[in-house]
Order: C-alpha cells, then structure tokens, then sequence
C-alpha cells in the first residue's frame, strides 16, 4: 500500500516540494552551539513565527504553506507549461519586435538615463545612497569588465577581483597613502590616479594573459584564481610597499580645481555616484562599439570554436590578451572610486568570495549580454543590500551565498542564458528547441 502511494507522481513532487522548502527552513532558521547541537534544527520548525504579518504561529506552518503553494505552482507547470510559455511569448512578441528598432532602443536607453540621473534626488535614504555607489555602481563596472573575458572572449576568470585590488592600491600610491613614495615624489589628485591605474590594471592584465592565456578550460580558471590569490598576498603581506594588513594611510577624496570652478567630493556618496555613472555610460558605449566590431567579432570566434578561428587567421592568444587588458579597465576606475571614496583601503577586502559574486553577476544576467550583465549587477546587489537593511525574519547575512548559490541553480534549469541572453545566445536557445544543433551550445559555445 505504501509502495503504491509513493510510486505516485504527485505524491513525490508534494514530498520532494515538502523537503526543499524544509531545508530552506534549516537555512533560514536559529543557528545552533555545542551545548545544545540540535537546537538550530528543532529551533527551525518549533520557533514561533508570524504567517507573514497576518498572525503568529508556529514556524512550520508559513513553511509548510509555502511549500504547498510550490507544489502548486510546479504542477501547474508540468501540465500547462507549454501553453503558458506560448502566452508569454505572443505577449512579448510585439514589446521585441519594437525593440528591434534603433529609435526604440535609443528611446529605452535615454529613459533609463533620465532615471539613473534622478535616482539620487528620488532616494533620499543615506544607505541606499551610499549602497548606489559602493554596492551597485561599482558592481556594475567589475562585470561589465568581466562579461568581456567571460561572454565575449569566453575565458573563465576567477582571479578578477585582482585588477580591483591593483587600481585601488595604484590610487593610494598616486596619492601618497602608500609608504612607497608616490609617482615623482608628487602626492597627485585621484583624478590623475583615473588614467593611471586603467594603464596599469590593463598592464597587469597584458602580463598575466601573455604566458599563461595558450591555457584552456579548467587550467586558465587555476591560473586566474591563482593570480588573485597571489595579489591579495603581497597586498596582505608587504607592509614597507602596501602598508600590509593595517591598511593604507588616508587617501584623499577627488577634488576639481578648473579656473574658479572648484569641488571637493567629500564623504556624500551622491557626487560618486554621479562620477561613476559618467564612466559606466562611457564604458557601455565603447564596450558595445567593440563588440560589434572586427576585435568583437574576433572574440565570438575564438569563444565559439578556438581551432576554427585560428584556421582562418585569427590569432587566439593576441585576441584573448586584448580581451584580459580591455576587461581589466573597468576595474581598474572601480578602484579608484573606492579607494577614494572609503579613504582606506584594506588586503581582506580583495578575496576569492569578491571575485565569485562579480561572476555570479555575469552568469544571472546573461553572459556576452552587455544589458544582462548591468540588470544582473543592479538585480543581485540591489537583493542584497535590501537584505542586509532589512532583513526578514530568520535571515541571517552569513547565508547570502546559499540563498545566491539557489538562485543560480533555478537560474540554469529555467534561463540557462541569464536574465536578457546575447542575441547568439537567444538564437542558440531557439535552434536547439526547434531540434538544431546542440543544447550545449548555450552555455559552452562548442559546435557540432
């Protein structure tokens, strides 16, 4: 009798939803210690809780709820599915095929400007002010730079966070927050660090793509994490050069001295913001010149079948080199608006976490995809930074990965090309669901 419950199809989507959403509530719940060691467990189901706001109850229940209503929702799935993803596309069909258009584009993109630029002036809340600048701007540079390596180029890059490290150190040695003495002994402005630490990241990037970019796969991922891994080191542990662990000295704030205009940033974020918007714009415009051009072109050739492109006379190494130096610039400039913004800078900031999450931000918001990699920035960090000022009953900001490490995975059963997938990307979806070529190509880019 109970081997025939079980067999049953809805029986074991109810208990599989049932235990998903049980670990979720171990994940979410008190945290134990030695004395008690099952208390988190317990804790997690027998806490009183609210059924969300409505009335207080036993912790188990709003769960068991939930759980329910996933069960509910995977059902209706199975059995309309097809017919929903139908609806949804004749629904979209006209928004896209506007899109198609230049003046509709341009039209979108200057809307999302005008809302960029008066988004300091809507949000007055000194946090998320600040979060605009450090959590979101600054995110989104560090992935649109890796979304050059990653999506164009089609390399993986765990050491990312590296060319971060490189143009935040470069500002404070410019400036004379270092003890190495500064470039000609004169303590610049952080606007002179701008151009300097973009060469000097994109230098770093030229040096460590030469020897080791001939790699491929899983042995360029080991050699990347390796380099960011080696900066943080040296960073960590050359005091009479970075200052070591203690950090660096105070590094001044931009200031603009042009004739009688004269401007000093300070601590405010909304003048960052306002700096590092200017920057983004101009990096997403030369990023998408570039990728539409012949270096671009180049880039989707060797991503999408190295020993092909180079039969046709392009050169692997020079293009991934290219793709390492262009990339690491963004980084670079995030850098400098944090070095200067935050006054200090500090080894335990530049980890392997910070490279993972810039990743994590390219894949959920599309690799290749320069509008997926900005919605996935402002998406993921923008949850983030709301968790953290307000956070829901039982979370607790140790478990953020797990909670980032669930979203990918729903991410790559149910979008497996990020939020807005490249236009190739989209196309690749489409043959494979029309039975042409390979389903792997989304994510591997490998031809038949």
């Amino acid at each position: 009798m109970m081997m025939t419950i079980f067999q049953n199809l809805s029986v074991r989507r109810f208990l599989s939803s049932v235990a998903v959403v049980a670990v979720i509530a171990v994940m979410t719940g008190p945290a134990g210690s030695t004395e008690a060691p099952t208390a988190g467990f317990t804790g997690s189901f027998s806490e009183k809780s609210s059924f969300f706001g409505l009335f207080e109850t036993i912790r188990w229940v709003p769960f068991l709820f939930i759980a329910v209503v996933f069960f509910a929702v995977w059902t209706l799935w199975l059995s309309r599915g097809e017919q929903l993803k139908g609806g949804v596309s004749k629904a979209l069909a006209a928004p896209r095929s506007a899109t198609q258009r230049r003046p509709v584009r341009w039209g979108i993109t200057l809307v999302f400007l005008f809302v960029a630029i008066i988004l300091p002036h809507v949000i007055s809340d000194p946090f998320w002010q600040a979060a605009m600048v450090e959590q979101i701007g600054v995110y989104i540079l560090l992935a649109i730079g890796l979304n050059v390596v990653v999506g164009f180029a089609g390399l993986l890059d765990l050491g990312f966070v590296a060319f971060y490290a490189i143009g935040a150190y470069t500002t404070a040695w410019v400036t004379g927050a270092l003890p190495t003495p500064p470039l000609f002994g004169i303590h610049m402005d952080p606007f002179f660090a701008i151009p300097i630490a973009i060469l000097i990241a994109m230098l770093a990037g030229i040096i460590l793509g030469a020897p080791t970019l001939r790699l491929r796969g899983d042995y360029l991922a080991i050699v990347t994490l390796g380099f960011g891994e080696i900066i943080t080191i040296f960073a960590n542990n050359l005091y009479g050069i970075t200052g070591g662990s203690q950090g660096t000295a105070v590094i001044p704030h931009f200031s603009l001295h042009l004739g009688p205009i004269k401007y000093l940033w300070g601590l405010t974020p909304v003048p960052y913001y306002y700096l590092t918007l200017v920057f983004v714009v101009l990096f997403l415009a030369a990023f998408s010149l570039l990728e539409h051009s012949r270096v671009g072109r180049a880039w989707t050739a060797i991503r999408e079948d190295e020993v092909a492109a180079e039969s046709v006379g392009i050169n692997p190494l020079k293009y991934k080199v290219m793709a390492f130096a262009i990339g690491a610039s963004t980084a670079g400039f995030a850098g400098v608006v944090t070095a200067s913004q935050s006054n200090n800078i500090f080894p335990s900031s530049f980890t392997l976490q910070f490279s993972i999450n810039i990743l994590v931000l390219v894949i959920f918001g599309g690799m290749g995809s320069i509008v997926g990699v900005v919605l996935g920035a402002i998406v993921i960090q923008t949850g983030s930074m709301f968790l953290l000022h307000s956070p829901p009953a039982g979370y607790q900001p140790s478990d953020l990965y797990i909670y980032l490490g669930a979203l990918l995975m729903v991410m790559m059963i149910f979008r497996p090309a990020g939020l807005i997938p490249s236009r190739r990307r989209r196309r690749e979806i489409r043959l494979s669901e029309a039975g042409e070529g390979h389903a792997d190509e989304v994510l591997t880019g490998e031809q038949p």
